[in-house]
């Protein structure tokens, strides 16, 4: 794709889907070992993973490396990521899968406005609407007044603002090739993290091995389907669609932790639900957008 092509939402829509998807099983599974394990150590064994999946496609397509414009917004989308996924790790084992992911739906929010701020792109007012009332949603399902405050909440706060942020330079990297973007991130994150993970390390349990190069695998596979999707897709459509992850999210918790869902939560979910299904069903003029 040119960096003149248009646009589709469709495409992109599906990607993130499949990215959601794959995340969550992730996090279930980080849920599971992380009273176990510490989550630089989660991080490192995921990232290293990741790369050895990646690094064969790393081989087939070298000459992508040979030309790397925009290296400094590189190091800082990894920089972000490395903050936003060792604290994401590290909330996920303090905190009920639902309030986690409800503290998430605030990214796009953020998200949308530093792409109006930063990107300049537009942002129509059924966008906004449509986000405002999947706020309301989340905030509602979250039900904030009976959360009470953890270092696990604490780091769901960095977690929104750095991975907003990351989203953002992401978006900025949008005509660099996805292997490159890939490597920075995969690479970075183990670099990074490995000073910690030698520091913190604690013996992996056969019986977990596989549990941990699974978060490796669905981790990988998920940050390509993130790439296409923001390749793809505007970010105020995407931030809205992704919404419903929240569906996703709420059936893992009540399948593999009997995490069973409050009325209040079934109602700011439906709300979340409408919003989405609104403005992926009445895409309208808006979708002519570029960043």
């Amino acid at each position: 794709m040119s960096a003149s092509a248009p646009r589709n939402n469709v495409i992109g829509g599906a990607w993130l889907i499949a990215d959601m998807s794959l995340n969550i099983w992730a996090l279930a599974i980080v849920k599971w070992l992380g009273a176990e394990y510490t989550a630089p150590q989660i991080v490192f064994v995921r990232a290293v993973t990741g790369f050895l999946l990646l690094f064969p496609i790393i081989v087939l397509q070298r000459d992508a490396f040979r030309k790397i414009d925009h290296l400094n917004l590189h190091l800082l989308r990894v920089g972000l990521s490395v903050v936003t996924l060792t604290a994401s790790f590290f909330a996920i084992s303090r905190v009920p899968l639902a309030v986690f992911t409800t503290m998430n739906f605030t990214r796009p929010i953020v998200t949308m406005v530093m792409a109006a701020l930063i990107l300049k792109e537009a942002i129509g007012p059924r966008r906004w609407a449509a986000a405002a009332i999947a706020l309301v949603g989340v905030l509602i399902a979250a039900n904030p007044q009976h959360v009470p405050w953890t270092s696990g909440l604490a780091a769901l706060v960095l977690v929104v603002i750095t991975g907003s942020a990351a989203i953002i330079a992401t978006r900025k990297l949008r005509e660099a090739p996805p292997i490159v973007l890939m490597t920075f991130y995969t690479a970075g994150l183990a670099i990074c993290t490995a000073p910690f993970a030698v520091i913190t390390w604690i013996p992996v349990v056969s019986e977990h091995l596989l549990s941990l190069l699974l978060i490796g695998a669905f981790s990988q596979i998920a940050q390509l389907s993130f790439l296409r999707a923001h390749y793809h897709g505007e970010a105020g459509f995407l931030s809205v669609i992704g919404y419903t992850s929240l569906v996703l999210s709420v059936t893992v918790g009540f399948l593999v932790f009997e995490e069973i869902p409050s009325t209040a939560f079934a109602i700011g979910a439906t709300l979340v639900i409408c919003a989405a299904v609104w403005v992926a069903l009445r895409p309208g003029s808006e979708n002519t957008e570029r960043s």
